[in-house]
């Protein structure tokens, strides 16, 4: 008979045993959340490939720590959440402060700015805590003009006098009449004698930081016109939540929605030029004023500060007229988007997005007749799913002016020389090619045999979805300054496969919002939403032929993996935007027909290929311009970053790019 344990063991025996429950409810909750026992293993697999026993040991801690935390950003965050992020990530203290003020000494440039700050009947709280947030800024060179709108509460407007008399940076532009945001903003903007423009809502909040971090963003980028920050929401009881972080400047975002929003900053001389706001896009003022900055801008001067500078009151509204007026915003925000395009020469329609009603889709025009599409699929046996995606090609898209070269890579079935031979060749092409597998090799290959004005690299596990799929692509593919185009892939089960890529995440790049429901919005609405990204997938990618063969076309010396992600890192560095559109949808059976990297050869190749990339691309890839240095680089979700990659040299203990998120 074994000895019983004693009773000092037990405590240990019941830590072991609270530990070992805490890995496996983790490892099923790394199941669901991954999408299944099978993508958990391919996780693992990755993960043991880059660093071993460590890799499995770091993902496991990764997978219990985020269970701890809750669904994020796609769910209701579990209670305290932010605000342990806040702790860990800013710092307002003393000694803060006394650094900071020290930086300010030594800036070459000391901008006065003006911060408008139009006002009518908000409750006095509120207005106080406002009026205080600008009082409070670390950076001292500011003047706060203040449009009293007509208003008629007396609270109000004695609070407003108290302020303008004990100090001189506070002036005021009264109404007699309500002239609402645009007329009362442009007043105070006619008496701003600041170099840039700050525009501040009366209930909301500046950080104390906030004109501290646009000034330094100013002496960095001198010819900066316009700068925004991150933003999040802070409620009646001033509890902060729902972080905004933002991505860099991004065109094809910017027409769905005011990606901008707070904290927006605007050289005076170009909102003086433009002639201010326009009443006639009231309650989408700041988006058409943003929409006409950005056409006199170019890119490298409109800067994002990827901090949360600004808090928006969230106060409860209920009634019709605030719902009459935000459909009303809605409207004008469309006729801006609308109004811009015909300005810079395009004509399109602007409706509202589809799983997103209050933001927006563009719809260019596809150029007619159309133009030649020359599509590309490499393959091998498998002749089923060949089949499938031949067929849905051809029965469900709408588009016909395209051929289609099938580069027929070793297959040894007759089944699928069978399939081959019943192709027409008015439309398919068959190209023999019985070198290892190389994607690159054979998609360069068939585009120097095809003559098609635009490409489509298409993988042959594809089945399309949306009948205007080509059109959809073809229509963002043919603008001059667009290079690569991406469809939106899905799981056959439903979840998404591709929304886009995000470089960084785990190590090189991932895929955005992967594995997400239909009808999930994502992160601010991005998992729906037309967007420039730096990286496509090749699984279905349209470019014009012109721009493929400018870079070169794929490496390779990439075989398999991340040939697709070199390919538009160097169309970017061209000079072109990548875009990746919602609206051309299709089933991804991923990776279906190459299998697993599952030999000791694909391991080492896979290896190699991570090294090659990175040695390329180096610190560029944790430093996606689609992204936030505030959002983790361990998952797809859009998650928070522990901790932020936000440097700031002041502080030893904050960490270079080079260091991935870690525990908190």
């Amino acid at each position: 008979m074994k000895p019983r344990p004693s009773a000092d063991a037990w405590p240990t025996l019941r830590m072991h045993l609270k530990e070992l429950r805490a890995v496996a409810g983790s490892i099923l909750f790394g199941i669901r959340r991954l999408g299944g026992l099978r993508n958990m293993a391919a996780k693992a697999a990755l993960f043991y490939r880059r660093e071993g026993v460590a890799g499995i040991r770091r993902g496991l801690y990764i997978l219990i720590d985020s269970r701890k935390r809750g669904p994020g950003v796609f769910g209701p965050e579990k209670p305290g959440e932010y605000a342990r992020w806040m702790r860990q990530n800013e710092h307002h203290g003393p000694t803060r402060q006394a650094q900071l003020r020290e930086r300010i000494n030594k800036f070459a440039s000391r901008p006065l700015f003006s911060i408008v700050l139009p006002v009518f009947n908000p409750p006095v709280a509120f207005l106080d805590k406002a009026i205080m947030s600008v009082r409070d800024q670390l950076y001292e060179n500011w003047e706060l003009c203040i449009a009293v709108d007509a208003s008629t509460d007396l609270a109000v407007r004695t609070t407003i006098a108290a302020y303008i008399a004990c100090d001189a940076r506070i002036k005021a532009a009264s109404k007699t009449t309500n002239g609402h945001i645009s007329h009362a903003s442009n007043s105070a903007i006619d008496v701003a004698s600041g170099n840039f423009i700050v525009f501040l809502d009366h209930s909301d909040l500046l950080s104390p930081d906030a004109l501290f971090w646009i000034a330094e963003a100013i002496n960095e980028v001198p010819s900066a016109g316009l700068i925004y920050s991150d933003e999040d929401r802070i409620s009646a009881a001033n509890v902060r939540s729902n972080p905004n972080f933002k991505c860099e400047f991004n065109r094809e975002l910017l027409l769905a929605h005011n990606m901008f929003g707070h904290l927006s900053v605007y050289r005076t001389a170009l909102i003086k030029a433009l002639g201010g706001l326009r009443p006639e896009f009231e309650g989408a003022q700041d988006y058409d004023l943003a929409l006409r900055v950005t056409e006199s801008l170019p890119p490298e001067q409109i800067v994002h500060v990827p901090r949360i500078l600004y808090h928006s009151r969230t106060v409860p509204d209920s009634t019709a007229s605030a719902s009459i007026e935000k459909n009303n915003a809605v409207d004008a925000g469309r006729r801006a988007v609308g109004e811009h395009l015909l300005r810079t020469g395009i004509t399109a329609k602007v409706i509202p997005a589809a799983e997103a009603p209050a933001m927006n889709r563009v719809r260019f025009p596809c150029p007619l007749p159309h133009p030649k599409v020359s599509i590309i699929i490499p393959t091998r046996d498998r002749v089923g799913l060949l089949r499938m995606c031949i067929e849905s090609l051809v029965s469900v898209s709408t588009y016909q002016n395209y051929d289609v070269f099938i580069v027929d890579n070793g297959s040894t079935e007759p089944e699928t020389a069978k399939f081959l031979d019943t192709l027409p060749n008015d439309k398919f092409t068959v190209l023999r090619d019985d070198s290892p597998f190389n994607f690159s090799a054979l998609n360069n290959r068939a585009a120097a045999a095809s003559s098609g004005e635009l490409l489509c690299l298409l993988n042959n596990d594809i089945e399309f979805l949306t009948p205007d799929w080509l059109e959809e692509m073809v229509s963002f593919a043919m603008q001059a300054d667009v290079g690569c185009v991406g469809a939106r892939l899905w799981y056959p089960d439903g979840h998404l496969q591709h929304g886009g890529c995000i470089l960084g995440i785990e190590g090189v790049c991932g895929h955005s919002h992967k594995n997400i429901g239909r009808g999930n919005p994502g992160y601010f609405g991005r998992a729906v939403l037309h967007q420039s990204l730096s990286v496509v997938t090749a699984a279905c990618l349209v470019v014009r032929r012109s721009v493929f063969e400018l870079v070169g076309g794929l490496d390779e010396g990439l075989a398999v993996a991340f040939n697709d992600v070199d390919f538009c890192l160097r169309v970017r560095n061209a000079g072109y935007r990548n875009v990746w559109t919602p609206y051309a949808e299709m089933n991804h059976h991923e990776s279906a027909s190459r299998g697993q990297e599952d030999s000791a050869e694909k391991t080492a190749r896979f290896a190699g290929e991570v090294k090659l990339i990175k040695a390329r691309w180096g610190q560029s890839l944790l430093a996606d311009p689609a992204y936030n240095p505030n959002l983790t680089l361990q998952f797809d979700n859009f998650s928070y970053a522990w901790p932020s990659r936000v440097t700031d040299a002041v502080f030893s203990h904050e960490k270079s790019l080079s260091r991935p998120d870690c525990l908190p």
